[in-house]
């Protein structure tokens, strides 16, 4: 019996999806809460999904107990109020749900590879393990890795259906479930990736195609559309925000400031692609090498069939890079949907090269580096950490519980709602009236607002060059603002009562 136990592990043990799931979970999960909450991506992500957690609403997001944050679907929010609940608050709790859509999408990759390419499902998995863009996203708090993960599930029932040969209605099924559940998580650009499954079908007639558009495309609607129609009743005028700031206004215009001149394309995502698929970027310029003479090879439908994967894997790429190249919003993190296909194309092209197998010293030497700069990042005493706001505030607090943190007009800390726990709320206040929107307010209000309210706990924040401004309408609304010692990083805390 202990033979046959000993004789299994070391089987295990020599089987490369081991150390495949070895690496991933190491570079997903051992640093995840070894840094604070940084300011401003991963702050306001999280106090949208405490708030929630706070006052038991999971239909409308919310910044604060008054003004909701319309910015996104809610998909993010619910995720990382529900790892709090069940983890604690703290920031590796809130980052759990980006490591294990990470995770998620390596197992899907090594499916996927299985499918298109037997053989280099190993390699394609280790590739997106080892990729830094997937490892960087992976421990941070963004929309990017679940919608990563659900459009990803998605084209994985779309392989499954077009290159397996059995339930191909149930994998068709599970493309548009997966479909809705990343619409839930952003919106429309979710939808991408159905340009190269639409352009495929096109290229790919035969009567075994499985039909993408039959009944089981009712799901779609069924999953992701209930929580729309909920908001959408209970805010009027909300979907022409939605329609107009965030899917219009972000694709044709640079009203977001997000590298929208004719070149940020250039700028972002050229070395996005270039950096961020290393150490496996010489194979992605080996395919894009020899892509022209790969493309001209595609003008019959017999050709195109007789290289299924290939044709996949470029129109799942070039489609939506071709989009994302052309709209006016541009960030690095847009492109994370693409390196599931990107690491496909890894292992398909080795494959063809006959590089197979993986030299696994210089992969474990690759590992230790990206550990050893993720280790180095929880020591950065960068000014967007939280936890060292955190710090400072309770130490200027003297002990006294801190309820609220209020900035005037100056950039709000929300990671401090996480770093401080669920009783603290945060706030951002204007000293003059300015024209705000309705769905998508730069201040919660005014300065004299807030006075009114004289809530207990609070602690105030504001650039040590506008306090005395600050003091003077303080003074002027009957009350006195007592600073809490020197300023720090720029800023003056202090105390508000009435006089």
């Amino acid at each position: 019996m202990v033979l046959a136990d000993r004789t299994g592990l070391m089987d295990i043990l020599r089987k490369p999806a081991f150390y495949v799931a070895l690496i991933a979970v190491c570079l997903s999960l051992l640093m995840l809460g070894h840094r604070g909450t940084w300011d401003p991506d991963e702050g306001r992500y999280t106090n949208v999904g405490l708030n929630m957690l706070d006052s038991g609403d999971w239909l409308n997001p919310k910044r604060n107990e008054e003004i909701g944050h319309w910015t996104k679907p809610p998909m993010t929010y619910w995720a990382i109020g529900a790892s709090v609940a069940m983890f604690g608050t703290n920031p590796w709790a809130a980052r759990l749900p980006s490591a294990l859509s990470y995770l998620l999408c390596v197992w899907l990759v090594w499916r996927m590879a299985r499918r298109l390419a037997p053989g280099s499902e190993a390699t394609a998995a280790l590739a997106f393990a080892t990729m830094l863009v997937p490892i960087g996203a992976a421990q941070y708090i963004t929309t990017d890795f679940l919608l990563t993960a659900f459009s990803t599930f998605a084209m994985h029932g779309f392989v499954q259906a077009r290159f397996g040969d059995t339930h191909r209605r149930w994998w068709i099924a599970t493309l548009w479930i997966g479909f809705g559940l990343a619409f839930l998580t952003k919106g429309p650009p979710t939808l991408l990736p159905l340009l190269g499954v639409v352009a495929f079908d096109l290229l790919s007639p035969g009567a075994q195609r499985p039909r993408v558009f039959g009944w089981s495309a009712l799901l779609f609607p069924v999953v992701a559309l209930p929580w729309y129609l909920a908001v959408v009743r209970e805010n009027p005028g909300l979907l022409e925000h939605f329609l107009g700031s965030e899917v219009i206004a972000r694709v044709a215009s640079d009203d977001f400031a997000r590298h929208g001149e004719w070149y940020g394309f250039l700028v972002v995502y050229v070395p996005t692609l270039l950096l961020g698929t290393l150490p496996w970027t010489p194979a992605l310029l080996r395919w894009c090498r020899t892509l022209p003479a790969t493309v001209r090879g595609w003008r019959t439908p017999t050709q195109r069939a007789a290289d299924a994967p290939g044709l996949l894997l470029a129109l799942w790429i070039a489609l939506p890079l071709l989009v994302f190249c052309l709209a006016r919003s541009r960030m690095p993190l847009y492109l994370l949907p693409l390196f599931a296909p990107l690491a496909l194309l890894v292992g398909l092209q080795r494959l063809r090269e006959g590089r197979a197998s993986v030299r696994w010293a210089w992969i474990a030497a690759w590992v230790a580096i990206v550990l050893a700069l993720q280790l180095g990042l929880g020591f950065w005493r960068t000014h967007k950490d939280a936890s060292v706001w955190a710090d400072e505030i309770r130490r200027r607090a003297g002990g006294q519980p801190v309820h609220e943190v209020v900035f005037v007009e100056d950039m709000t800390r929300y990671g401090l709602h996480l770093e401080l726990g669920l009783s603290t709320h945060i706030e951002k206040i204007a000293l003059y009236p300015v024209p705000q929107s309705k769905f998508d307010r730069v201040y919660d209000e005014l300065l004299e607002q807030e006075l009114d309210e004289h809530e207990a706990g609070a602690i105030w924040i504001c650039k040590a060059g506008t306090f005395p401004q600050v003091l003077a309408r303080v003074r002027a609304a009957g009350h006195e603002a007592s600073p809490l010692g020197a300023p720090w990083q720029g800023r003056t805390f202090f105390r508000v009562s009435r006089r």
